[in-house]
C-alpha cells in the first residue's frame, strides 16, 4: 500500500486488531521510508448492512460517519482526546452490529452514543441530549444538569484521599 505522505509502496503493519463488531480488521500501518503511520481497515464487500429506522419512519443505509460527525460536534472544543472520541463512536457501532441483524432505531443509537458520551465528558452530553432528547427549554437542560451533577461517578485508577483503616486504630 502506497503511503499517503511519502508516496512509498514499502509499509509494515504494526497492529491489527477486529473493528466494527468483527465486521472488518483495524490495521496500523508504519511506512519503512517516511517512519509516519497510517490506519486503514479492511472489510468484505457487500457485507451485512444496518437499515437505520428514523423517528418519522423512514428508512437509510446505517452510516458510521454520522456517529463520528454527531460525536465529534458535541465535543466541540472540550479537551476530550481524539483517541477517546474515535473509540466511542467505534464502540458504539460495533454494538450496533453485534446487537442488530439488520434494522436498528435511529434513537436506540442515539441512547447509545449518549451513554458514552455521559461517561466521557459531561459537557458533551449535554450537547449531545439537547439534539437527541428534543429539548424544548431551558428548564430541560436544567433538569439534566441537575440528574448529572446528583450521580456518583467512578473514576478509574482514581488514588485514594483517605486509607480504610486509619493507622494505628480502628
Amino acid at each position: 500500500m502506497r503511503c499517503p505522505y511519502c508516496g512509498q509502496d514499502d509499509d509494515r503493519v504494526i497492529d491489527s486488531r477486529l473493528s466494527e463488531g468483527g465486521l472488518a480488521i483495524r490495521r496500523r500501518r508504519q511506512c519503512n521510508a517516511c517512519g509516519r503511520r497510517t490506519t486503514t481497515y479492511e472489510r468484505t464487500e457487500g457485507g451485512v448492512r444496518l437499515t437505520v429506522i428514523k423517528r418519522d419512519g423512514a428508512r437509510s443505509a446505517f452510516d458510521s460517519d454520522k456517529i463520528r460527525r454527531s460525536i465529534e460536534l458535541a465535543c466541540g472544543k472540550r479537551p476530550v482526546p481524539e483517541e477517546a472520541r474515535r473509540r466511542l463512536a467505534e464502540r458504539v457501532e460495533e454494538s450496533l452490529h453485534r446487537d442488530f441483524d439488520s434494522e436498528v432505531e435511529s434513537i436506540e443509537i442515539g441512547r447509545r452514543v449518549a451513554s458514552g458520551l455521559r461517561d466521557l465528558d459531561e459537557i458533551a452530553y449535554i450537547r449531545y441530549a439537547s439534539e437527541y432528547e428534543q429539548f424544548r427549554s431551558v428548564g430541560d437542560i436544567l433538569d439534566m444538569a441537575q440528574q448529572l451533577a446528583g450521580r456518583v461517578r467512578d473514576v478509574r485508577e482514581q488514588q485514594r484521599l483517605f486509607d480504610e483503616h486509619p493507622a494505628g486504630g480502628g
